[in-house]
C-alpha cells in the first residue's frame, strides 16, 4: 500500500516568500517559507495519510515497523535513516558544519549528561549529517576551504587583508581561521571596512567582494557589529550550480547556502555547528575542535538519474517522465517519492508538485503522468 505524505513547513527567516507557495499552488502570504521536510525527524515530521486519518510519520512508523526493511531496522532502528527537503534560500544561511558519527554520539551524550539547555546545544541527536543537494535553479553556495594558493591570491589582491596573508603563510590555514573567528570588532573593522567602502560589484559572480557586500546589506549587519563569517568568502570555495547539478557535503566540511532553490537529502539529523552569519547559538571552541580545514576542490555532479554519495544512510534518484510514459519502481527499502514538477499518479494517489508519497519496503508501484513530470526517489542505500 502507498501512502500520501504532507510535508512539514519550516518558516525560517532566511526563506523566500514565493517559491514554496507556488510549488504547493498556494497564494503567498508575505511570510518566509524556507524548507519543506519530507521525513520522520521528530523536530518536524511529515504527516502520513492512512485510512482517512493523518499522523506524524515518526509515530506511524513506530506503530508499523514492518514498513521499514529488516536490514534498515537492524542498522538504524524503527526510523528512516534519511531526511528529504526542498529549500528556498532568499538570504544566506549560517556558515556551518556537521559532526561525524563518533563526534555526534560523544557530543550528544555529553550534553545530555550536562543537561545543556536546548538553546545552547550543539548536538540535538546522536547522528552524523552528511548531505547532498540537487539545484532547482541557479544555486550559489560556500563549500569547504579553497586551495591555499587561491586563498593567497584573494588576500594578496586586497591590501586590508595583507595581515591575514602573512598569518596564513606563517602559521597555516587552521590557525588563520581560528585567528579570524576569535577576532575583535576593531580587528574585523580593520580588515573589512576598506572592502565595504569600495563600490559593490553589480553582478552575481564568484567574486568574494560581491558576496561580502551582498551579505552585509541583505542581512543588515552593522559596520560596528561585524560578523567574522564575512571573511569566509575569502577563504572558502564559492560554487555556482546550474539547475540539475548536484554536490555532496561530507561531515566536518564547512559550507553555507547563499541563494537559490534546491532539493536536499541528508542523514536523519539536525546537528549543526555554526560559524557565523546567524543569530543562533555559536560555539567557537567546539566548532574549531571538529572543523576540517583541509582545502578541497568542489566535485560538481552533473544532471543524472542518480546522484551518488559515499554514505549508506541515503540514496537519491531522479525520474523524468514524458507522456504517455510509465515507470516501474520496486522499493527494496522504505522510500519517499516526491513530485518536483508536473504531476504523477502512483498507488491511487495523484501527486502535484511538492506532494509526496511514502512507499513501504517491498512494495512495487507504477508511476504514470498525463504530461511531463520530474520526481525524485529518496531511500536508504
Amino acid at each position: 500500500m502507498i501512502y500520501r505524505l504532507h510535508p512539514a513547513l519550516q518558516p525560517y527567516a532566511w526563506g523566500g516568500h514565493d517559491y514554496i507557495p507556488a510549488l504547493l499552488r498556494q497564494p503567498p502570504d508575505g511570510t518566509p517559507k524556507a524548507e519543506l521536510w519530507y521525513g520522520d525527524h521528530p523536530q518536524a515530521p511529515a504527516l502520513i495519510e492512512d485510512r482517512g486519518q493523518t499522523r506524524p510519520l515518526n509515530e506511524w512508523l513506530a506503530a508499523h515497523p514492518q514498513a521499514i526493511s529488516a536490514q534498515s531496522r537492524a542498522r538504524y532502528g524503527d526510523r528512516l535513516p534519511f531526511l528529504l527537503k526542498i529549500l528556498d534560500v532568499r538570504l544566506p544561511l549560517s556558515i556551518q558544519l556537521h559532526p561525524d558519527k563518533t563526534q555526534a554520539e560523544a557530543g550528544y551524550t555529553r550534553e545530555q549528561q550536562q543537561n545543556t539547555p536546548a538553546a545552547q546545544r550543539n548536538y540535538v541527536d546522536d547522528n552524523h549529517k552528511p548531505e547532498s543537494m540537487i539545484a532547482l535553479s541557479d544555486f550559489w553556495l560556500l563549500h569547504g576551504f579553497a586551495p591555499q594558493a587561491d586563498i593567497e591570491t584573494r588576500l594578496a589582491a586586497r591590501p586590508s587583508l595583507a595581515p591575514l596573508l602573512k598569518h596564513l603563510q606563517q602559521q597555516g590555514l587552521a590557525a588563520t581561521y581560528a585567528h579570524i573567528m576569535h577576532a575583535s570588532q576593531n580587528q574585523l573593522a580593520a580588515w573589512l571596512h576598506p572592502l565595504l567602502e569600495q563600490p559593490a560589484p553589480q553582478h552575481t559572480s564568484a567574486d568574494p567582494d560581491y558576496w561580502l557586500h551582498y551579505t552585509q546589506r541583505a542581512m543588515h549587519i552593522a559596520r560596528d557589529a561585524l560578523d567574522p563569517g564575512l571573511l569566509s568568502f575569502y577563504l572558502f570555495n564559492i560554487v555556482q550550480l546550474h539547475e540539475g547539478e548536484g554536490i555532496f557535503q561530507r561531515a566536518r566540511l564547512p559550507h553555507a547556502y547563499l541563494r537559490g532553490q534546491n532539493i536536499e537529502i541528508m542523514a536523519a539529523s539536525n546537528n549543526v555547528l555554526r560559524a557565523g552569519l546567524t543569530p543562533k547559538h555559536i560555539d567557537i571552541p567546539e566548532l574549531l575542535r571538529i572543523i576540517d580545514s583541509t582545502p578541497v576542490t568542489p566535485h560538481i555532479l552533473p544532471q543524472a538519474d542518480h546522484y551518488p554519495a559515499p554514505v549508506d544512510d541515503y540514496t537519491l534518484r531522479t525520474i523524468h517522465l514524458n507522456h504517455p510514459q510509465t515507470w516501474q519502481y520496486h522499493a527494496r527499502q522504505a522510500s519517499i517519492i516526491l513530485t518536483v514538477r508536473g504531476s504523477i499518479t502512483l498507488g491511487g494517489h495523484h501527486l502535484h508538485s511538492g506532494e509526496a508519497a511514502f512507499v513501504p519496503a517491498g512494495e512495487q508501484c507504477t508511476l504514470t503522468t498525463p504530461n511531463t513530470a520530474y520526481a525524485v526517489i529518496a531511500s536508504s542505500a
